[in-house]
């Protein structure tokens, strides 16, 4: 075999079409072998003799895509000094950009034994270990481009490769839970006919199967444990994992595109699946442990561990900074992913202990190119101290708003105290992110995610029920801000189903008329259960899976939810790209602010109502007509006014409607209890009795639609048309629009008298 040089860039294998470059950082390797493997498992071990800046790098003109690879690392074994060098186990490389196999719970993959753990294990783990798999770079994206849909435009679900697609009916059995389900066209004529602009993919880098999980009969399902940062993982792979997973992931995100749908990836870069000192080498902590790991001081043969997960990454070394941005632009220039969700991101914000939001990781992130113009979520908390930093990210990022979550839960099982909250949250939160320079998109808005209940479990259980993990039903969040509507689980009594069709309802459109990006986990639109396990990471099985064959509740659900997408698509008033201020957006005599906060007698709220704990109750009158910013072409634009009704109170209760200074007449847009029809009209100062848990929405036209006409443009049509009753809007008659709101208030909205409290 020919022998060549090489380069030290780029890090990983690189086929060029002739052969294949091989580079390799190690400051703490002494010698460094690459072991070529055959399918039937023979080695070729090839000494790398040329190393420049501690990158260990070799050109084989013989290696073709589809070659399996691995490193043996010779250096110091010394976990008190930090490192573990072991040449007895083939390590994966951390820039391998498609794995083959899958790692098990031998003993020979640890360094120590067993039974004795100050005891060295020098036993080979070739024959159990993942490999590195060479790639071909090549492919067919055709006119493929990223839809680049605008923030405050953008509407996220949360989905699982496997699991959104392993029971769909219309999908071949033989491709369903993989990267060609997921691009399927019946799974993409679900998300189009939802209205969803961006799916969040649950964890798609190569991760492991723990063996502690394994030895149980369970597998780890959410994917949140990653050993390959450049590689898509390989059981979700139809055609095999000698490469073609790579090929899959890009067909899948090149059908999405060509659907309007971005693709955003949920990254886990604050640690691996290396776990504690006692956990496998598989590839980091073989090859520079000090290097890629964040170390305890003074005792260097335990990690620094922030994630719960037994490790952090060294976010101050400058290889491992090197490694994610590598990764990252990987992943938008090769693989053309539009987004990223960061898992535990106070974890990379961390220079020694304290999250820092000057870390370096911000630092280069802000300054790249690339990575700085796509869309980036932080998961703004970790398990260390000072870790819950929802609100304090920089301004290039958006931020899963988990006060919001909780606000809402409250706000749906009658908690006191909750309006103040409720009021800031449905505002877009602008006193966790104004501050900073942010708009509403910093805020990305959810009730559920992967991580809890499912949006029909919140409503129907009080307690976790985690039995199927293994761990006595301890495991998982013991306070979830839910609760069962009068039973725990499953019930034939019709009333309390109604109940808890009607709070899902009022729940899911409140999350989507509410300033900011919304999230839907997949499956809550169509009234998913995991039998009330809160906690799926292990449950890779029905339990998880979302199931396609829909009752009667849950196509209603789904319709509704549609609905609502529609709405809020159409109506730019529910997505303004400033915060809202509560005062008139004009000097003109008698204007109305953009914002009202309303009592149930019609009347602006007093002190005294928003200070009053029992106050569940509150009207919001949304000003189509405010002057808004310009569009993208310059335009400005006229929408509906809205007024929005919440009886988050567990009684029914009677709402004034405002008099005619907010407007003539009021039309029904959606809603959720079936008590007006679509389009039915209501006139000023009538009295209207809302039932518990439930969300009225009513819509005006402009006074004067003339105005709209005269700056060029048209106004718009109706928030809601005339269908079997309310409970389920239709889009308007005419088309969307792209306007933005003028923020004005020091705090943004909801303004909330100084007597008041500002959270609830």
């Amino acid at each position: 075999m020919q022998i060549w040089t090489g380069r030290p860039y780029p890090l990983g294998a690189t086929f060029d079409g002739s052969g294949t470059n091989f580079a390799l950082f190690s400051e703490a390797a002494e010698r460094v072998e690459l072991c070529l493997l055959d399918e039937s498992g023979t080695e070729t071990r090839i000494e790398v003799t040329e190393v420049d800046a501690f990158v260990w790098h070799v050109y084989l003109p013989a290696v073709q895509p589809g070659q399996r690879y691995g490193y043996r690392v010779h250096g110091p074994y010394e976990p008190f000094a930090g490192q573990r060098c072991d040449p007895s186990k083939l390590l994966l490389d951390p820039y391998a950009k498609a794995v083959s196999g899958m790692a098990s719970n031998h003993p020979s993959l640890y360094s120590y034994d067993f039974e004795d753990p100050e005891r060295r294990n020098q036993e080979d783990s070739a024959a159990h270990t993942m490999l590195g798999i060479v790639v071909s770079p090549y492919f067919d994206w055709g006119t493929d481009h990223p839809p680049a849909h605008e923030y405050h435009d953008t509407v996220v679900y949360e989905a699982h490769v496997k699991g959104l697609t392993m029971l769909h009916p219309g999908i071949d059995e033989e491709i369903r839970g993989t990267y060609v389900a997921m691009g399927h066209p019946e799974v993409i004529r679900h998300l189009q006919s939802l209205g969803i602009t961006a799916v969040e993919l649950m964890p798609v880098h190569q991760f492991v199967q723990d063996g502690h999980l394994l030895d149980k009969g369970l597998r780890n399902y959410w994917g949140y444990n990653t050993i390959g940062f450049f590689a898509p993982h390989n059981e979700y792979s139809y055609a095999g994992d000698a490469g073609q997973q790579v090929q899959e992931f890009k067909t899948m995100v090149k059908n999405l595109h060509a659907a309007g749908i971005e693709v955003i990836l949920d990254v886990v870069y604050n640690h691996t699946a290396e776990g504690n000192d006692k956990g496998p080498t598989l590839s980091f902590r073989g090859i520079d442990n000090a290097a890629y790991y964040r170390l305890v001081e003074d005792d260097e043969a335990h990690y620094y561990d922030t994630t719960g997960t037994g490790n952090s990454l060294a976010m101050r070394t400058p290889h491992v900074l090197q490694m994610i941005m590598d990764s990252l632009r990987y992943w938008v220039t090769e693989m053309h992913v539009d987004g990223f969700r960061f898992d535990l991101a106070s974890t990379l914000a961390r220079e020694l202990h304290e999250v820092d939001r000057l870390s370096a990781f911000f630092d280069i992130i802000q300054q790249d190119p690339v990575i700085s113009q796509v869309k980036l979520i932080a998961e703004p908390w970790d398990l260390g101290e000072g870790g819950y930093q929802v609100g304090g990210f920089p301004p290039l990022w958006s931020e899963w708003n988990g006060r919001y979550r909780d606000t809402m839960r409250d706000a749906g099982r009658a908690q006191d105290g909750v309006l103040p909250g409720f009021s800031s949250s449905l505002a877009g939160s602008s006193d966790l992110y104004q501050h900073t320079g942010r708009t509403p998109i910093a805020s990305v808005n959810f009730v559920t995610a992967h991580d809890g209940f499912t949006l029909r479990d919140l409503v129907s259980y009080d307690e976790r029920h985690n039995e199927a993990n293994g761990e006595d039903g301890n495991d998982g969040e013991s306070h979830n801000r839910s609760w069962n509507s009068g039973v725990e689980g499953p019930t034939d009594d019709g009333d309390i189903l109604a109940l808890r069709l009607r709070r899902a309802k009022s729940l899911m459109a409140t999350l989507l008329v509410s300033q900011g990006v919304p999230m839907i986990l997949h499956g809550d639109e169509m009234g998913r259960t995991q039998n009330g396990n809160n906690n799926t990471y292990c449950q890779d099985d029905e339990i998880s899976w979302v199931d396609w064959d829909l009752d009667e509740d849950a196509q209603d659900m789904l319709e509704f939810t549609r609905s609502m997408i529609a709405l809020r698509r159409t109506h730019p008033i529910f997505r303004r790209r400033r915060f809202l201020g509560g005062t008139p957006p004009c000097a003109e005599e008698g204007a109305l602010p953009d914002v009202l906060w309303l009592g149930v007698d019609g009347e602006e709220m007093t002190p005294e109502q928003w200070e009053d704990p029992l106050n569940k109750c509150v009207g919001v009158f949304l000003n189509g007509s405010a002057i808004p910013e310009p569009d993208a072409r310059g335009r400005r634009i006229v929408d509906d006014s809205a007024l929005m009704l919440f009886n988050w109170a567990g009684n029914d209760v009677e709402f004034r409607l405002p008099s005619e200074d907010l407007g003539s007449a009021w039309y029904v847009a959606s809603g959720t209890a079936h008590q007006h029809d679509l389009g039915e009209m209501l006139e000023p100062g009538r009295t209207i009795t809302r039932p518990a848990y439930s969300v009225l929405i009513l819509g005006r036209h402009p006074e004067d639609a003339d105005v709209a006409g005269d700056r060029g443009e048209e106004a718009g049509g109706a928030l809601g048309e005339r269908r079997r009753g309310e409970g389920a809007a239709l889009p308007p008659r005419d088309g969307g629009w792209s306007p933005s709101v003028q923020s004005a208030g020091p705090l943004g909205a909801p303004v909330i008298p100084s007597a008041a409290p500002q959270r609830g």
